[in-house]
């Protein structure tokens, strides 16, 4: 399913995937912040980091009957920093990419740490 916008030269349309990519790039320049991780939970205790051409695996976006978007993020943090600061971080900077790059009212953004890993 697609978001829909509408200017004064037309419809544009803002499919989930390209919205988990935009979310999942921004997430990625944030400081503290190894990686995505999948979405599936834990494999044998260990939480899967999924390279750069599959950040959207580690989101899901969900919309509502208004069409108000909330973002779930599956992250991997690095060992030593401090989790809600990096979360925070994540949250404020996705939300700002989504608003300016891809016009998108984002209603909230949810982080799921997956897991500690540290920074190679």
């Amino acid at each position: 399913m697609a978001v829909e916008l509408a200017t004064q030269y037309g419809k544009i349309y803002v499919t989930d995937e390209v919205i988990s990519v935009l979310a999942g790039s921004a997430a990625l320049d944030c400081y503290g912040l190894v990686g995505m991780a999948s979405r599936n939970q834990f494999k044998d205790g260990i939480a899967e980091l999924l390279r750069r051409d599959n950040l959207s695996r580690g989101v899901e976006v969900h919309r509502d009957e208004e069409g108000v978007l909330t973002i779930d993020l599956y992250i991997v943090v690095s060992y030593g920093t401090k989790i809600s600061v990096v979360a925070h971080n994540v949250q404020t900077k996705v939300k700002y990419m989504l608003g300016e790059v891809a016009g998108l009212q984002v209603d909230s953004v949810n982080i799921f740490v997956q897991g500690v890993r540290i920074a190679e």
